[in-house]
């Protein structure tokens, strides 16, 4: 409304625009922010009743505004940013882990006199690669999940082949995986998230926030295509996810103890849980 009395306020400046309709006709193009860049419809003492005696107004805050003259655009040259349509994704720039994609687009036509600011040239997002990664390579330790069942079955394998429940898995080594006893290692853990369905079943009653837990691997588990070890051991340091076989609700992460898996901890003879 400020904008519109200013006409008024300066008859005397703008006594030679106040009959224009047009910025052509006024010979008015103002950058910025100028309410004194105005073309008065109407006779300064006129009672406007009809909105296209309004004044107008031909500075380049009037596209923000709203009540630009109606050749604005074309006598004072304004003209939208306009660019082109997004390139092909990049390779992801990473060859095992996480790592991120990148494509761009060019300007076609740049912004003048006000006109529509370019957008983003460059867009991102994620990506994960794993043709570079090797079997023991750290990201893919930390990607695999532990499936555990309690340590108790560690004895039951050898009292009575039968009860044992990973008779009706897949079995990781068909080639005598007796023969690869040697090989059973242990890995200490901190337990650092576990789902509530843990807490309700005693066979994982030791799986607790701050607890540390012993896992064993045995020769039924262990797996040449990981270079004869358990799948989802994890890295020293680093939070890794686990799940119990027989109760699918209770899971949670741990964090690995020590770098080097332990074949002779006090534990590898009573552990909490056994790898599947």
């Amino acid at each position: 409304m400020l904008r519109y009395w200013l006409c008024f306020a300066s008859a005397v400046y703008l006594a030679g625009q106040c009959g224009a309709n047009y910025c052509r006709d006024a010979n008015l193009c103002c950058p910025g922010r100028d309410s004194s860049c105005v073309v008065q419809k109407a006779h300064q003492n006129a009672i406007i009743e009809d909105l296209t005696d309004k004044p107008c107004y031909c500075d380049h805050a009037c596209l923000k505004l709203g009540d630009c003259c109606p050749d604005f655009r074309e006598t004072c040259g304004v003209t939208d940013c306009v660019v082109s349509g997004w390139g092909e994704w990049s390779e992801c720039d990473t060859t095992c882990g996480s790592g991120s994609m990148v494509r761009s687009r060019r300007v076609v036509q740049a912004a003048a006199h006000g006109g529509h600011h370019c957008p983003s040239l460059v867009q991102r997002r994620a990506c994960q690669a794993h043709h570079g990664c090797t079997a023991d390579s750290d990201m893919l330790l930390r990607d695999e999940s532990a499936m555990i069942l309690p340590g108790a079955l560690s004895v039951s394998r050898h009292s009575n082949e039968t009860v044992d429940i990973r008779k009706n898995l897949r079995l990781r080594n068909p080639d005598d995986p007796e023969s690869n006893s040697h090989r059973e290692y242990c890995v200490q853990y901190e337990v650092t998230k576990v789902s509530k369905a843990c807490h309700t079943d005693s066979d994982y009653k030791a799986l607790r926030e701050g607890n540390t837990v012993c896992v064993m691997c045995e020769t039924a588990a262990l797996r040449r295509d990981l270079k004869w070890r358990c799948g989802g051991h994890g890295v020293a340091g680093h939070s890794t996810r686990f799940y119990a076989l027989v109760a699918p609700h209770c899971h949670g992460k741990w964090v690995r103890s020590a770098d080097n898996p332990d074949k002779k901890s006090d534990c590898c003879t009573d552990p909490d849980f056994i790898f599947v």
